[in-house]
C-alpha cells in the first residue's frame, strides 16, 4: 500500500493569494484617476458590490455584478478576473482559465489573472503550465513567497528536485521559519527516498511548533523512522499522533507496519484489525492482516483474511497468500497452479517465480525449479536473487 507519497497532502496547501480582495484595493485607485463620469461611477460601485459578493460567497449576485460590467466594457479587467474567482470559487477551473486567459489577452501582466490562471492549472494537475504562468508572474514581483512556495510545489509535482529545492531554499532565506517550504522539503526529500533529509525538516517543523504540532507532522517523522527501518523511534511518534486522534488511518497504519518490521505479528494485528473496525472492506489492509496471521502459523485465520480481500476486488499479494498457505501445507500443485495464474497477469514480478520454483524444489523436482527462474530470465529481466537461486541449483 502506498500512502507516503500521499501521507500530508492536506498539509501542503496554503492561503491563496486573493485576487478578490487585491481586485477591489485596486479597483479603488482606477477610480480615483478615472474621473468622476457616471459610467466610471457604475463600474466602479458593481465592481466593489461584486467583489464583496464573492467574499460573502454570495456567487450568483457576484456574477450579475461582473456581467453587467462586462456589458458596459468588454474588456473590464475587474469584471474578467471577478468571472474567474467565481469559476474557480464554484469548482469549474476549466471555467475560470477562460477568463484569466481573456483578462491576459487585453491585459498582460495582470497579477490577480496570472496567479488565479496559475492556480487553476495547479488544480487541473498541469503543473508545467502552472510553472509556466507563475514564472511570469514573478517577473512583476519576484519576492512574494506565496507564489514562491507554489512554484517549488509545482517543481516537486514534476520530480523537478533541483529547482524544487532551490526555490524552497529561496524561500527560507526570505522567511527562516516559513512552514510551506520546511514542509515541502520534508515532501520534497521524502518523494525522492532521501528520507534523513526528510527527517530533518519534519523535525524542524516540530521544533518550531512544540506543544501545538499538527498531528500531520508528527506521522510524517513515524513514517521517515518507519523507512529507515528506525521502528522503536517511529512507534513513539505514531502512538503521539494516535493520542491526539484514536482513528487517525496514517497513525494505526504506522504502527501496524513498525510492529511488521520488528517481526510483532500480534501487535501489528492489533491495528491492522483497528483499521479494519473503521474500514471492513480495505483489501490492502485485509491481505496485510493475512499475512500477519500466516507468519504465525494461523492458516484459517490467515485465509479468512485472503478470501475477505478477494471478494471485494482480485487482489495479488491475497492470492500469493494462499499460495503460500498452500505450500506450507506441502499441497505443492495447488501452489503452483495459482503462482502460475499470477505470473501471466504480472511476468515481471520476480518472487512469484521464487516462490514457484521453490514449490517444484520441495516437490523433488529441480529441472521444473531451474525451469521456473530461467522463464523468468529469457524475457531479458534480471534479478540477483534469482541468478543466486539458479547458481545453488544448477551446482
Amino acid at each position: 500500500m502506498n500512502n507516503d507519497s500521499s501521507v500530508l497532502s492536506a498539509l501542503e496547501e496554503q492561503p491563496p493569494c486573493s485576487s478578490e480582495q487585491g481586485g477591489a484595493n485596486a479597483e479603488t485607485n482606477t477610480v480615483i484617476n478615472a474621473g468622476e463620469n457616471e459610467e466610471s461611477i457604475d463600474i466602479s460601485g458593481l465592481s466593489k458590490q461584486g467583489y464583496l459578493f464573492l467574499r460573502e460567497n454570495r456567487i450568483g449576485e457576484a456574477l450579475r455584478c461582473f456581467n453587467k460590467i462586462l456589458e458596459m466594457d468588454g474588456y473590464n479587467n475587474y469584471a474578467l478576473v471577478g468571472l474567474g474567482d467565481a469559476a474557480r470559487k464554484q469548482g469549474a477551473s476549466r471555467n475560470a482559465v477562460i477568463y484569466y486567459s481573456r483578462c491576459l489577452e487585453y491585459h498582460p501582466g495582470n497579477n490577480y489573472a496570472l496567479f488565479g490562471l496559475a492556480d487553476c492549472y495547479k488544480t487541473l494537475n498541469q503543473y508545467h503550465k502552472a510553472i509556466e504562468i507563475w514564472e511570469q508572474y514573478l517577473l512583476h514581483d519576484d519576492q512574494n513567497i506565496t507564489v514562491l512556495t507554489r512554484v517549488a510545489d509545482a517543481y516537486r509535482k514534476v520530480r523537478d528536485f533541483k529547482h524544487s529545492k532551490e526555490v524552497y531554499l529561496k524561500v527560507l532565506e526570505m522567511e527562516n521559519s516559513n512552514p510551506y517550504a520546511i514542509i515541502g522539503l520534508g515532501h520534497l526529500h521524502y518523494d525522492f527516498k532521501e528520507y534523513q533529509h526528510a527527517l530533518f525538516y519534519w523535525q524542524k517543523m516540530l521544533e518550531l511548533n512544540q506543544g501545538n504540532v499538527d498531528i500531520r507532522v508528527l506521522t510524517s517523522i513515524g513514517n521517515c523512522h518507519r523507512k529507515l527501518k528506525t521502528f522503536e523511534k517511529g512507534i513513539d511518534f505514531f502512538e503521539q499522533a494516535l493520542e491526539r486522534d484514536s482513528n487517525n488511518f496514517y497513525a494505526l497504519f504506522g504502527l501496524a507496519d513498525c510492529y511488521r518490521g520488528m517481526n510483532q505479528q500480534h501487535r501489528s494485528l492489533e491495528f491492522w484489525n483497528r483499521i479494519l473496525e473503521q474500514d471492513p472492506r480495505n483489501k490492502v489492509i485485509l491481505t496485510r492482516a493475512g499475512d500477519a496471521y500466516r507468519n504465525l502459523q494461523e492458516h484459517e485465520n490467515a485465509s479468512t483474511y485472503y478470501q475477505r480481500a478477494l471478494n471485494v476486488e482480485f487482489d495479488t499479494y491475497a492470492v500469493l497468500g494462499l499460495a503460500m498457505i498452500a505450500k506450507a501445507k506441502s499441497k505443492y500443485a495447488e501452489a503452483i497452479e495459482s503462482l502460475r495464474q499470477l505470473i501471466q497477469q504480472e511476468p515481471r514480478n520476480h518472487r512469484l517465480y521464487i516462490e514457484l520454483s521453490d514449490c517444484w524444489y520441495r516437490k523433488g523436482e529441480r529441472n521444473q525449479a531451474i525451469e521456473a527462474l530461467g522463464e523468468f530470465q529469457r524475457q531479458g529481466f534480471r534479478n540477483a536473487k534469482i541468478s543466486e537461486l539458479l547458481d545453488y541449483y544448477k551446482n
